[in-house]
């Protein structure tokens, strides 16, 4: 037997073993029942798996809660008080976006709120926050926000 003949032989057992599975593979599908609609689970927009990553766990375990970040004093990079976290505003991506801080009066009397985003903070967690460049005078001037009912 001579090169191309081997090489023939090689190709015609390779097709005929090619020809063989196919066949195999349609004869089990056509054995199988067809599944009826009502069996076929198909992925449905906006569901997810419940539950959190890894990433979001470690994300948690070094993070702040939210209800010990509110009533946080903020002070400015001269450490002058200027006011106190009085809410968060999360964005409808679900990120921490807004910070809505009180410069206001004392125990609530003349509350003036003004929303700061966050990024603008530079130390951010209980018990202080740091805002660099602020002033309660210059906080104030900034329009008020009103909680909508």
């Amino acid at each position: 037997m001579n090169r191309i003949q081997f090489v023939v032989v090689v190709c015609a057992a390779a097709l005929f073993s090619s020809l063989l599975l196919i066949d195999s593979a349609a004869a089990q599908a056509a054995s199988q029942p067809a599944a009826s609609a009502s069996s076929v689970k198909l992925p449905v927009a906006g569901v997810i798996t419940l539950g959190v990553t890894i990433a979001e766990t470690d994300l948690a375990a070094t993070g702040w809660r939210a209800s010990k970040l509110l009533k946080t004093v903020v002070y400015n990079d001269k450490n002058e008080k200027i006011g106190h976290i009085d809410d968060f505003i999360v964005s409808v991506k679900g990120e921490l976006t807004i910070a809505v801080v009180d410069v206001g009066g004392f125990l609530g009397i003349a509350k003036h709120l003004v929303l700061v985003p966050v990024r603008q903070f530079t130390t951010f967690g209980a018990p202080k926050a740091i805002l660099p460049g602020a002033s309660k005078a210059e906080l104030k001037k900034l329009p008020e926000f009103q909680y909508t009912q």
